[in-house]
């Protein structure tokens, strides 16, 4: 069952809101809100000890001495929570790595950060999400 709610916004932060609505390509301002209210909760969850979902991608030169057995070892420890890996060859010099992970929020929020500080990682990013059960 949907509810109507009225809000009051500044002039200036209205404008800067159609315009974040127009570039995302929402269909209306209602879209647009339910996607961040959603992306809040989702965010709370993460600070939370809930199960969550997720991906993380890097980047990294795979000529880095070591660096992909320690990828590997730390998958390995983490093997609770990785439900799948992905590699592709970007070029010569560096692979992307996407990694799709499920479980307790502060494990995942551990795996990404080990992996974003190996040596030789140019880019490690966590894309966030959760199992959605207390989302509507």
């Amino acid at each position: 069952m949907l509810k109507r709610f009225t809000i009051s916004l500044d002039e200036k932060l209205l404008e800067d809101f159609d315009a974040f609505i127009k570039q995302r390509r929402y269909v209306n301002r209602s879209e647009a809100i339910r996607d961040l209210i959603r992306s809040s909760f989702v965010e709370k969850e993460w600070q939370a000890e809930k199960d969550v979902v997720g991906v993380i991608s890097m980047v990294y030169d795979h000529h880095q001495h070591q660096l992909q057995e320690k990828v590997t070892e730390i998958q390995h420890d983490y093997h609770h929570q990785i439900v799948s890996t992905t590699h592709i060859h970007m070029d010569h010099h560096n692979c992307l790595e996407v990694v799709i992970i499920k479980g307790q929020a502060g494990a995942v929020h551990e795996l990404a950060d080990r992996l974003r500080s190996l040596r030789g990682v140019r880019n490690c990013k966590m894309a966030m999400s959760t199992t959605g059960k207390d989302l509507h």
